[in-house]
């Protein structure tokens, strides 16, 4: 049974989604955008936004220039890459970013997630420093906000009834699949294609583009992923049958979810598909994950799962766990699960192995404690959801003004500027994915150039994270902003 969207929303005071979008007419608009020819930037114009970053970014591409001899590929991870040449950060405060160079930007990167307090917050950064000075980073022996932490989580969600912190949300996922499996004593793992998992072996399968199964896994045995399995977002009878058919094989550990669909909602889910998603899971004995390292206190204090009402039996935490710092990631869950990740050196009993030398370091924890408990008090998920629909909307009023094909909607605080659609294309058209994907993935890059040529930083050139920082000020001179750039198409 479908469930009606107002049975399932919460109070909008406590969210930061304040109403789920019509699912099925955003697919629309994506597949319609889909169909047509790519309108990108003019080629004069896309001249001057070239010029932009030869003229203003010049230590930036000294330094490019530079790190491309030492790092492979010029950058250390992929949301530092931008067209037509990554650009340097030296300083972040609240709703700005500061390059090398001296240029200004309207930050909805937000360093992909985690800043939901706004960038390089006071009060937190003091209680690190006072940490740092007292303290220092790392000790290798137990610190009294390890359980602060763990405590103050499973005060705003309850469904996380015991938590292990690790260092990033790749190692949580790791850990959550090796827990599922140890306490089902099953091997299958389904995730949902295009989603992102983090780069474990056994998650770099089905990535970004729905049916594309192990074609990013280069280096990769086949025997890792030999277990791992993906469903198209929303399908839930191809997961039925696969849970079925994986029944009669052993049967299936866990399912992983990302709450508000693959890449934090880039191809969105219906409202009451992370519940029938339990009711399946339920149904065949397999566990279900949460990944929430970003929606996780961004989308409200409870996570997805309190937005949704629906209980994982283990939540990954990655990023949004410590408000940016650094080490940020763990797994909580069910006690009678949770258990099995019990630490300790000699032990004889079942358990599932993680470790970790720096996983709960003091310095993490006490980002961590000190970032949550602000999140709560300013009510920060809230605020930043406003000025995601404050920018949506904008967004979509200048999109219909000046009549182009491009799909804009938002789940909160995170807000989707699709102009290509490449991140919706899939293998079930593998011939026009064949033909297109390079030519729309181009125009999604230059697109993101233009923007910053602007001054704003986006995600990919397609996605946008607000923060508590961002005042109707700062969100009305990026509306102004986006405007420039959309005039240029």
């Amino acid at each position: 049974m479908t469930l009606a969207a107002t049975d399932l929303q919460p109070a909008a005071d406590q969210y930061a989604i304040s109403r789920w979008h019509d699912t099925a007419a955003v697919y629309a608009r994506l597949q319609a955008l889909l169909r047509e020819p790519v309108r990108p930037i003019r080629r004069d114009k896309m001249d001057e936004v070239l010029h932009y970053f030869e003229q203003k970014c010049q230590r930036s591409k000294q330094l490019a220039a530079r790190t491309a001899d030492v790092i492979p590929g010029g950058v250390q991870h992929n949301l530092a890459f931008n067209f037509p040449f990554p650009i340097a950060a030296e300083r972040c405060e609240g709703a700005h970013l500061w390059d090398v160079d001296g240029n200004q930007y309207i930050d909805f990167l937000q360093a992909g997630g985690p800043t939901l307090l706004g960038s390089n917050y006071a009060p937190v950064r003091g209680k690190v420093h006072e940490l740092l000075d007292h303290c220092g980073p790392v000790t290798g022996l137990f610190h009294e906000y390890e359980v602060k932490l763990a405590e103050l989580i499973r005060q705003y969600m309850p469904n996380i009834e015991m938590f292990r912190m690790l260092g990033s949300g790749t190692e949580g996922v790791m850990g959550a699949i090796r827990l599922a499996r140890a306490y089902t004593s099953k091997k299958w793992i389904i995730k949902i294609g295009g989603a992102y998992h983090g780069w474990s072996d056994q998650m770099v399968y089905g990535m970004r583009l729905p049916g594309t199964g192990r074609r990013e896994a280069i280096g990769i045995p086949t025997g890792s992923t030999a277990f791992t399995q993906e469903c198209f977002p929303n399908d839930l009878d191809a997961l039925r049958r696969k849970l079925w058919l994986n029944k009669l094989r052993g049967g299936t550990a866990a399912v992983i979810v990302e709450p508000l669909g693959p890449e934090s909602g880039t191809r969105p889910i219906y409202l009451d598909y992370n519940r029938q998603v339990r009711a399946l899971c339920d149904e065949f004995g397999a566990l279900l994950i949460f990944d929430e390292v970003v929606t996780g206190f961004r989308v409200g204090m409870g996570g997805a799962q309190g937005y949704f009402n629906v209980r994982p039996d283990l939540t990954v935490f990655g990023k949004c766990l410590t408000g940016g710092y650094l080490m940020a990631g763990g797994i909580g869950g069910r006690k009678d699960v949770m258990m099995l990740l019990a630490g300790g050196i000699g032990s004889t009993s079942k358990r599932a192995f993680v470790g970790g030398t720096l996983s709960a370091n003091p310095l993490s924890c006490v980002a961590g404690y000190y970032a949550i408990s602000e999140m709560a008090r300013t009510n920060a998920a809230v605020v930043a959801g406003r000025a995601g629909d404050r920018l949506c909307k904008g967004l979509s009023d200048i999109v219909e003004r000046l009549g182009l094909p491009y799909v804009v909607y938002n789940q909160g605080s995170i807000v989707h500027l699709q102009t290509s659609a490449v991140l919706l294309m899939s293998m079930r058209n593998p011939i026009k994915l064949m033909k297109e994907v390079n030519t729309r993935k181009h125009m999604m890059e230059e697109m993101g150039a233009a923007y910053m040529a602007h001054g704003l930083v986006t995600l990919a050139g397609s996605r946008i994270y607000t923060s508590m920082a961002d005042t109707d000020a700062v969100i009305d001179e990026a509306l102004n902003r986006f405007e420039s750039v959309l005039r240029l198409v």
